[in-house]
């Protein structure tokens, strides 16, 4: 069975400031079978420098229930040491939510590559940020 290539991205959130609007968008690329996530992970780093590291298990559904309404399908699939790398670069009072999900959208492009005896030599991925900078530019 052919998966689709996973990718991992680091949102940051700069003075822990959390609007909600992630979910739902992270919810609506699973229910149409565009990605599977397969893991999520947030670090928070408060004045002080002091780390945290939650899981999204173990969520107080309190704190964030929609978060726990999202299926995760390899959860430990992002390490401690995925969060220390990105703590060290976290500026205080500050978080980030670590996000690996498979582009299940790309699975029969991935079949039909290998059916062809093809191999990918580089895969390059441009922000969106950078496509809409560009674009707006012109």
């Amino acid at each position: 069975m052919a998966v689709g290539p996973v990718d991992v991205v680091i949102i940051g959130f700069p003075g822990n400031k959390f609007s909600g609007e992630i979910v739902p968008a992270i919810m609506e690329l699973v229910e149409a079978g565009t990605i599977r996530v397969l893991d999520l992970t947030f670090v928070m780093k408060d004045a002080d420098g002091v780390v945290t590291t939650i899981e999204a298990a173990d969520l107080d559904p309190e704190v964030g229930p929609s978060f726990l309404e999202i299926d995760i399908v390899q959860p430990g699939a992002l390490g401690p040491e995925d969060a220390d790398e990105v703590s060290e670069d976290l500026p205080l009072n500050s978080s980030a939510l670590l996000v690996a999900f498979e582009n299940t959208w790309a699975a029969k492009f991935v079949q039909a590559v290998w059916n062809a005896d093809g191999v990918v030599i580089d895969q390059i991925r441009i922000p969106a940020d950078v496509v809409n900078a560009v674009i707006t530019a012109d």
